[in-house]
């Protein structure tokens, strides 16, 4: 019997052809019914279409109108009995990014937030521009706003600190200012390895600022991440939409920044990529993760005695159901 003989009757037995697509398999029908038909089952992957509306936000939101919005929340004209928090922002947009917790207690407590723009930038040729981008902003959130030196300040890096100690000095001397005229009841800063060297620098001046004051000088000190991540926080904040909404809407007051680099479409998924680090970084391992769309993480200390110390955390997972003034109480 040739090749070509037993070819056909094996095609006769209705051997199914061989798989020639992943997604479609050929079934043998019974030889009375004549040649192999192809039947093709089409496996469905739901998180294609998962992945393609993020896609699809995603670029929708790059494609929003930029600069200040036509709805500005307007600041109470009173704020004698008010607690207040100063947010040291290393840049301009920094109010907006790490800013969620501030924006609560401004919201649901009634604080006093402020914006203290540490450096409007390392490029003089945009500075009157950020500074105008950046008031944009803080009227956009409700925040007051103290520019030190009525222009920023320069050079804010560890390596200042050590090889030009006359401006750190000085420096420090206006930080020490604010914060002694203002008493806030907490302060937001970044982390001390926040992966920017003005990020790291802001750290350490405002500390050094904190050393400066009396001895009975005490606040509450917020440490937040943007460029590096802590290792050790302790407190995953909840956003709300609106909170959310209103941050974007924040950012994109810096026209500059956003235009080269759409960031602001960005930060939704980095807030709910807080929750899923958060639930294990704050909560400990194998922590449930609470059901939060959004979330900022920070870690909560206490300037006391003329040092950082620890305080004990009333809920470490602060949803928006409990007000944000509460942390504090």
């Amino acid at each position: 019997m040739s090749a070509r003989t037993i070819t056909w009757k094996i095609a006769d037995m209705a051997v199914p052809a061989p798989i020639s697509h992943p997604a479609r398999i050929n079934f043998p029908v019974h030889p009375g019914f004549g040649r192999v038909k192809s039947r093709p089952v089409e496996f469905v992957n739901p998180f294609q279409k998962f992945a393609s509306e993020q896609a699809r936000l995603l670029r929708r939101g790059e494609k929003l109108p930029l600069g200040r919005s036509q709805k500005i929340r307007q600041r109470p004209g009173k704020w004698e009995d008010a607690a207040k928090a100063l947010i040291f922002s290393p840049h301009p947009d920094d109010e907006c990014i790490v800013g969620g917790l501030a924006l609560r207690l401004g919201r649901e407590s009634g604080w006093n937030i402020i914006n203290v723009a540490v450096t409007l930038g390392s490029n003089k040729a945009r500075q009157i521009a950020r500074l105008r981008e950046l008031r944009n902003a803080c009227a956009q959130l409700g925040f007051g706003l103290i520019v030190p030196r009525n222009q920023g300040l320069e050079k804010i890096t560890l390596e200042s600190q050590k090889q030009n100690q006359a401006h750190w000095k000085m420096a420090v001397r206006s930080m020490a200012e604010i914060l002694a005229v203002q008493r806030p009841r907490a302060i937001f800063i970044p982390h001390e390895h926040d992966g920017h060297p003005v990020h790291a620098g802001t750290h350490f001046l405002v500390q050094d600022a904190l050393k400066t004051l009396p001895a009975g000088f005490r606040c509450h000190v917020i440490e937040t991440e943007f460029w590096g991540q802590m290792t050790d926080p302790n407190l995953l904040v909840e956003l709300s939409v609106a909170d959310v909404g209103d941050q974007v809407a924040a950012l994109v007051c810096h026209v500059g920044e956003v235009r080269r680099n759409p960031y602001h479409a960005r930060l939704p998924a980095w807030l709910m990529d807080n929750v899923r680090r958060g639930a294990e970084l704050v909560g400990g391992q194998g922590s449930k993760a609470p059901n939060f769309a959004f979330g900022t993480i920070y870690r909560l200390r206490e300037w006391s005695h003329g040092q950082l110390v620890q305080i004990p955390i009333k809920q470490k997972f602060w949803s928006s159901a409990l007000k944000a003034g509460e942390i504090f109480a």
